[in-house]
């Protein structure tokens, strides 16, 4: 990996981490789509993508709620899929090593949010000299500044001597230890998906859940299909609630201004 590449992958860790207008949180944050374009910086989009999606599987329950971050999928997909593809690991074996960097990754996001907090205090100041025209400079412009030198930096160290170590170690655990980082790769994504389960498994969505298995595993179609018909199902099913829900507040009212009447005569 030359120091170009990783300095791209370090800019691509911030910004998947910066939170930008159309990026970040919901695109480039994302291990899928982070591996994917650090598989284009090292040569390997096939492979950074296949990476990215196996280490996505673990991130499909992620919430983050209240500012916490239990986890940071974008430099777990970053730095996994680089180390994967330097390191010539499996999918597996990668998703073991991006997750414990996942949950590293958490120091750099509430060292933002720390720091932040002064910048706060920087736009009441402007607030209070009537200064609004300079509020973008609390708001935006010092904050992603700071976001840069903290994810950049070190990502982009991270990528570069880290992955000249990956192969050597990859070749002292060869054998059982290294057996047991896949085993546990490939227990990972399950994880991620009862996760997500939990949430679907809830009242009346339940019977989505049997219905989706249902069509997944006997109607032999592929998943476009099933994801169209899964859509159409949904819009039904919304469309009817809302109709329905819609009808018991007329009624409803309809009653009320039926006893309106019967109490003035």
């Amino acid at each position: 990996m030359s120091v170009f590449q990783a300095v791209l992958l370090g800019i691509l860790y911030w910004i998947g981490e910066a939170n930008l207008p159309f990026v970040g949180l919901w695109t480039i944050q994302r291990p899928l789509v982070c591996g994917w374009i650090a598989g284009i910086i090292l040569g390997d989009p096939l492979k950074g993508a296949m990476v990215g999606a196996s280490i996505n599987l673990v991130y499909l329950g992620f919430i983050s709620a209240g500012g916490s971050m239990p986890a940071d999928m974008a430099l777990a997909g970053t730095l996994g899929a680089a180390f994967a593809i330097t390191g010539n690991l499996d999918a597996k074996t990668a998703l073991a090593l991006a997750v414990p960097i996942g949950i590293l990754g958490t120091l750099v996001w509430y060292t933002r949010m720390t720091i932040d907090s002064v910048w706060v205090h920087l736009g009441d100041k402007f607030v209070a000299n009537e200064q609004y025209h300079k509020l973008w400079i609390a708001n935006v412009l010092l904050p992603q500044i700071m976001s840069a030198c903290i994810c950049v930096i070190p990502a982009s160290l991270a990528a570069y001597f880290g992955a000249s170590y990956i192969t050597p170690i990859v070749k002292t655990l060869s054998g059982t230890p290294l057996t047991i980082f896949q085993i546990i790769g490939g227990m990972m994504p399950a994880l991620g998906i009862a996760i997500t389960l939990q949430y679907i498994f809830k009242g009346e969505s339940r019977v989505f859940l049997f219905l989706g298995f249902v069509v997944a595993v006997y109607s032999g179609l592929a998943l476009l299909p099933q994801g169209v018909i899964a859509f159409l199902v949904a819009l039904v099913y919304i469309q009817l609630r809302y109709s329905g829900g819609a009808g018991e507040a007329q009624v409803e009212a309809a009653g009320a201004a039926d006893t309106d009447e019967e109490e003035d005569f």
